[in-house]
């Protein structure tokens, strides 16, 4: 998968392939990131990339020429079609099913605003879809792009050193993860469950899911309303239910 990135700090870009699940699948040969720099492609000898918004207000937006021309840039590296993804604080809420689907793209071209925002007639006339990693406002879309690079790389084939692991993550089957435990098993903060020690590995999936179903219903009920849950899934939930019946919110 490649991805290209328009900002005007491409050296974070150079810091996102460079950590974690996203440095093995840049170094495995997986995903390759490539920023774009707006100001490299502006006029006159400020390079500027940004200017007053038109009515009077604080702050300054991002112009179109520049951005057009990184862009365009962008897609002349590599022909492979792509849709170009803003990251916005009035973009769609981003899912683990919306990952998964861009996950299954061969490239991505992410536009990372600044200051106040981007021109509109640039959003309008370029821009595929808008994303929003939270209803909350930050400096840029630099941090929301590096969330959604993290999240589309950890699913790449390969990325991960067990396979098992992107598939048993919090929201892949619309439930919230089960809790995890490592040694020491007795420590004075508690033990660690002893179904997990018992080696019965048909009672540790059943424990396992009823503490997804149940940490779900605890803590972000709505997520049940779309879960596909089996009749097995909801005597499971049942069960937590009567134990933990003074646990909800």
């Amino acid at each position: 998968m490649r991805i290209d990135m328009l900002s005007l700090f491409p050296e974070f870009v150079a810091q996102c392939a460079g950590f974690g699940v996203v440095g093995r699948a840049v170094e495995r040969g997986l995903l390759g990131i490539h920023g774009w720099n707006p100001r490299d492609y502006a006029q006159g000898n400020y390079r500027r990339a940004d200017d007053k918004t038109f009515g009077g207000g604080p702050g300054m937006v991002m112009m179109i020429e520049p951005l057009r021309a990184a862009l365009d840039a962008a897609r002349l590296a590599d022909a492979t079609p792509a849709p170009v993804v803003y990251l916005s604080p009035q973009g769609r809420p981003l899912t683990q099913k919306r990952v998964r689907e861009l996950a299954a793209l061969p490239r991505l071209i992410l536009l990372c605003g600044r200051y106040e925002g981007v021109d509109e007639r640039f959003v309008a006339h370029e821009v595929d879809e808008e994303i929003s990693i939270g209803d909350y406002v930050l400096s840029g879309g630099e941090l929301p792009a590096a969330v959604l690079v993290d999240a589309v790389a950890r699913l790449q084939d390969g990325a991960l050193n067990d396979a098992e692991s992107a598939a048993q993550d919090s929201f892949e089957d619309g439930l919230l993860d089960c809790p995890h435990y490592t040694h020491p098993a007795s420590h004075e903060w508690g033990e660690v469950p002893a179904v997990l020690r018992s080696g019965d590995h048909a009672a540790i999936a059943r424990w396992r899911r009823q503490q997804a179903l149940g940490r779900t219903w605890l803590r972000r009920p709505d997520l049940l309303d779309e879960a596909p849950l089996s009749k097995s899934d909801r005597k499971l939930l049942d069960e937590f239910k009567a134990q933990n019946s003074g646990s909800a919110s």
